[in-house]
């Protein structure tokens, strides 16, 4: 399998059920205040390769995105990192409330980390493929 093919550039929250961010290494947290958004920077793993008959490790279809919480606020981080590395363990979205002007919903994006959690309240995300998946014996690429 030397390329895997990547359903579509851009997810969002009504792929929640599809998506899955165990082990996905976050690199940045930037707010854009002056759009109510909040982007994190990820080395998102689109797919698990498991090792061939005379390989011990696993592979990975990795590449890096940006996930832009749209009307996002509260945003709470509690991390501890001894490496400067976030990793992912899973994402929850959890607590639907109705905005005051009831239309639209708010969630809370729970992101349960190995070094903490972050969360922020958000009415939806967006998640922007930046390339395409390139299969790596790691779960994250280097910084350079």
């Amino acid at each position: 399998m030397s390329t895997y093919e990547l359903e579509k550039d851009i997810w969002s929250e009504a792929d929640f059920s599809v998506m899955g961010w165990h082990d996905a290494s976050i690199w940045s947290i930037i707010p854009n205040s002056e759009k109510f958004e909040y982007l994190l920077d990820l080395d998102y793993i689109f797919k698990w390769v498991h090792p061939n008959e005379n390989e011990t490790y696993f592979k990975f279809w990795v590449t890096p995105v940006t996930m832009v919480f749209e009307n996002a606020f509260d945003v709470k981080i509690d991390i501890e990192s001894q490496q400067g590395l976030i990793e992912v363990s899973d994402l929850y979205k959890e607590h639907p409330k109705l905005t005051p002007n009831r239309k639209f919903t708010t969630h809370t994006y729970r992101f349960e980390c190995q070094e903490g959690e972050i969360s922020v309240k958000a009415t939806s995300f967006k998640m922007y493929v930046r390339q395409e998946p390139k299969l790596i014996q790691g779960q994250r690429f280097e910084l350079e």
